[in-house]
C-alpha cells in the first residue's frame, strides 16, 4: 500500500525534512581531515534533539548511529564509528533521518574532504544532478519508473559528455516515506518510463541515487551494514525526499524546498513551498 498525505502532514513532514537539513549542514560544516565519523554522528543527534525531533536511525533494526557514514568504497549505509577517521582527498556520504510528531525525512550528501580529484568531482557532480532530474519527472498522471528513468538517462548523458563510464549501484534505492522512515514503493534509479504506480497528488518519495566510478556490484560487510562496492571503487549518494502537490514536487528535505535546483530545471517549485 502507497500511503497519501493531506496536505497537513505534507507541512509535517517539511519541519522534519528542515530539521535533517539543519543536521547535515551542521555535519557538512564538521568534515575536515582527523574528524572521525563518530564525532561527525554526535553533532547530527545533537541538532536533531536540540530541535525537538527524534533521530530515525538510532536503533532501526539495531543500527547504532544517527547518521549513515559511508567513506570512498563504501556505498551506504556505514556505522560511525571513532577509528573511522576522514583524510585528505576522501568522499563521505553522509545520510541522515529525523522524526517530528511521527513523521519522518531523510535526506544524505557526499562531501569531499579537502582537496579531490577532478574525477571524484565530476561523480558528486553526476549523482546529485541525477536526483534533480528525478525531481523534475515526478508529474502528477506520470509513473514511478519516468523517475528511475530520468535518474538513468541524466547519468548516461554525464557518461557521454566526460567519457567515463558509471556504474548505478541496482540493489538499492529510494522509498515511500511518511509515518515510517520506508515504505512502498522501492524507486529504482533506472528503468524504461511509463511503468509502475501512478504518480498521484500526496505521494512522498525519497529519491537517492547510488553511483560508483567503475562496477556496480556491491556486497554488505560482516557487520551487517555496511555496504562497499566490489571492485573497490569509490562511490557517491545523494538523497532528498520530496511531496508530490498538485502544482509539482516540493522537495522536504531542501532548505529552499528544491526552488533553485528545480528552477533551473524549468520547474516551479510547488505552492505548498511557497
Amino acid at each position: 500500500m502507497i500511503q497519501l498525505k493531506s496536505d497537513e502532514q505534507i507541512f509535517k513532514m517539511r519541519e522534519a525534512g528542515l530539521v535533517v537539513a539543519a543536521a547535515l549542514a551542521a555535519t557538512r560544516d564538521a568534515v575536515r581531515p582527523g574528524v572521525s565519523t563518530l564525532e561527525l554522528d554526535t553533532i547530527a543527534e545533537d541538532v536533531i534533539r536540540s530541535s525537538g525531533a527524534i533521530p530515525s536511525f538510532l536503533g532501526y533494526l539495531g543500527f547504532t548511529g544517527s547518521i549513515c557514514a559511508s567513506i570512498n568504497d563504501e556505498v551506504v549505509h556505514g556505522i560511525p564509528r571513532p577509528d573511522k577517521v576522514l583524510a585528505e582527498g576522501d568522499l563521505i556520504s553522509i545520510d541522515c533521518g529525523a522524526i517530528v510528531d511521527g513523521w519522518h525525512g531523510d535526506s544524505a550528501i557526499t562531501i569531499g574532504v579537502g582537496e579531490i580529484t577532478t574525477e571524484q568531482q565530476r561523480l558528486l557532480e553526476v549523482t546529485e544532478a541525477s536526483m534533480w532530474a528525478g525531481f523534475a519527472a515526478a508529474r502528477i498522471g506520470g509513473r514511478l519508473t519516468d523517475i528511475s528513468h530520468a535518474v538513468e538517462r541524466c547519468i548516461m548523458d554525464f557518461e557521454a559528455a566526460h567519457d567515463h563510464e558509471y556504474g548505478i549501484v541496482e540493489m538499492y534505492g529510494g522509498h515511500g516515506i511518511g509515518t515510517e522512515m520506508h515504505q512502498d514503493p522501492h524507486v529504482l534509479n533506472y528503468g524504461k518510463p511509463g511503468r509502475g504506480p501512478k504518480l498521484v497528488k500526496g505521494m512522498a518519495l525519497a529519491i537517492e541515487p547510488m553511483v560508483t566510478l567503475g562496477s556496480a556490484d556491491t556486497r554488505e560487510l560482516a557487520d551487517g551494514w555496511t555496504v562497499e562496492t566490489v571492485d573497490g571503487s569509490w562511490a557517491a549518494h545523494f538523497e532528498h525526499s520530496f511531496a508530490l502537490t498538485d502544482t509539482g514536487p516540493w522537495v522536504l528535505t531542501a532548505e529552499d524546498g528544491g526552488a533553485a535546483k528545480l528552477g533551473a530545471l524549468g520547474i516551479q517549485l510547488s505552492d505548498l513551498g511557497r
